[in-house]
């Protein structure tokens, strides 16, 4: 839900640099329309199109400031870790970047396969020329639930993941990649800072004292997939944990994902913490 007043803050968007259906162009429109007037593109391990919307959010009286989901791995299963205010132009995060990229190519092949082998075909070269093609740009599972959609597999995102590519589903494939703390590091070392994404959908709470004190700075305490109850569960564990707050829609463009810009953010009070913090980081 947006913030009661003050400055809309939507820190968690999405393009088609990664999983997005909107342009860099097209979802800076959206979130003017919307009335968000500080954003953060956090397209999964890319930061391409971070420099395109600045400049446009500019022309349109919008604060852009740089960000990214990059994943990690814990236990088999994907943990997203945001970060915020990095320089995307820092050579050993694009280093970084380009092996996560790397692992995602060689995953999106092998769901691939795992789906032709239950009888489910989908054709992925197209993606991974795309991919190979276009330096920066990143692929992954909701690209291939959109490629199962349009061969008749599914009727819908949630139908893939609940029945297919979501963990412990028969399509799923483990993915290979660097633990929490490597990811907060690689932030750290581009200048950003590290928030916890969505941890209402991770669901590894008995984690979060030691990514803390590894050098966690944030919780995304408000996010589409948080209730009220969520939301002040992840706000106490950030405030015993002495980390800041985070939040954002999380908006990916999908005609059935029911979250627009603006729809869920983060409260102008805490961004303002954020802020500071990330002045006192620089």
């Amino acid at each position: 839900m947006p913030a009661a007043s003050g400055v809309l803050v939507d820190l968690h968007l999405h393009t088609t640099i990664s999983d997005g259906r909107l342009t860099p162009s097209e979802l800076v429109d959206r979130v003017w329309v919307a009335g968000v007037r500080v954003m953060a593109v956090t397209d999964h391990d890319t930061t391409l199109a971070t420099s395109d919307v600045r400049a446009l959010a500019v022309e349109r009286g919008i604060q852009a400031i740089s960000g990214i989901e990059i994943t990690a791995v814990e236990d088999g299963r994907d943990v997203h870790v945001l970060g915020y205010f990095i320089d995307e132009d820092d050579s050993s995060l694009a280093r970084f970047l380009v092996q996560q990229r790397l692992q995602r190519l060689d995953r999106v092949t092998a769901i691939a396969e795992r789906l032709a082998s239950l009888g489910m075909p989908v054709d992925v070269e197209p993606l991974l020329l795309e991919a190979r093609l276009n330096a920066g740009r990143s692929i992954g599972r909701p690209q291939i639930a959109r490629a199962m959609i349009l061969a008749g597999h599914a009727a819908t995102m949630s139908d893939v993941f609940d029945r297919w590519l979501g963990q412990g589903r028969p399509g799923f494939v483990p993915r290979e990649g660097p633990s929490c703390e490597t990811v907060i590091a690689a932030i750290h070392s581009a200048g950003g800072l590290a928030s916890l994404a969505h941890p209402g959908k991770t669901a590894i709470d008995s984690r979060i004292p030691a990514l803390c004190a590894a050098g966690l700075d944030a919780i995304e305490v408000h996010h589409s997939d948080h209730d009220q109850a969520l939301v002040e569960h992840y706000a106490r564990m950030a405030r015993e944990a002495g980390v800041l707050s985070t939040g954002g829609s999380d908006f990916h463009g999908d005609p059935q994902q029911r979250r627009a810009p603006g729809s869920r953010c983060l409260p102008e009070a805490e961004w303002f913490q954020l802020q500071a913090k990330a002045r006192s980081h620089a």
